[in-house]
């Protein structure tokens, strides 16, 4: 019977430990050069009028690991009740940016929450980097359940959506049209 013990725990601990992984010795920079991104015409439900400023500005639209939908164009009620807009994460020359196009019309168009695509990357598996930026639409109820968990800003009064800005499974943050400014209101942590 000892010897059986014995070679229980030997092999218990003679196994070799898998070896750490590192993922600082991953290549960030070559990670930014291989986001998937997709051109405005593989979205068509998006008019044709924001297709084709998407087209002149050169952008491209980057898409979050792990989802299999084209998405980061977004349709809702963003700078005002009863309003349709569309937002979309615009990739451009290594950097984001959130374009909203007030009502469906090219002007104005506004730029908001601009940053480079490398910061919207994080390990997503063993020996694997993916780009983890995404906008959805959301809620007011969602808005103000955001603020009673996490605190942050009080909202003004919500009559429509924001954007939410997710860096996926990490955190937001809501943009949020009010009185002409773009707020940023806290999302979910």
């Amino acid at each position: 019977m000892n010897l059986d013990l014995v070679a229980i725990w030997f092999l218990t601990f003679a196994v070799p430990f898998p070896t750490q992984w590192n993922p600082q010795a991953l290549d960030w920079d070559k990670a930014v050069s291989e986001i998937p991104r997709l051109p405005p015409s593989a979205f068509p439900e998006l008019p044709a009028v924001i297709r084709g400023e998407l087209d002149r500005k050169r952008c491209t639209i980057p898409q979050t690991d792990g989802y299999a939908k084209p998405h980061n164009i977004i349709q809702g009620s963003f700078t005002g009740k009863g309003q349709t807009d569309w937002a979309v994460l615009c990739s451009q020359g290594g950097d984001s940016t959130i374009l909203v196009f007030n009502g469906g019309s090219i002007e104005p168009v506004w730029q908001l929450a601009r940053g480079p695509d490398k910061n919207s990357l994080q390990v997503v598996g063993e020996g694997k980097i993916g780009y983890s930026r995404m906008i959805s639409p959301v809620n007011g109820g969602s808005i103000v359940r955001y603020h009673k968990e996490f605190g942050g800003p009080k909202p003004p009064p919500i009559d429509h959506e924001g954007i939410e800005d997710s860096f996926v499974g990490k955190a937001s943050v809501i943009l949020y049209y009010y009185r002409g400014t773009w707020l940023r209101l806290t999302g979910a942590d």
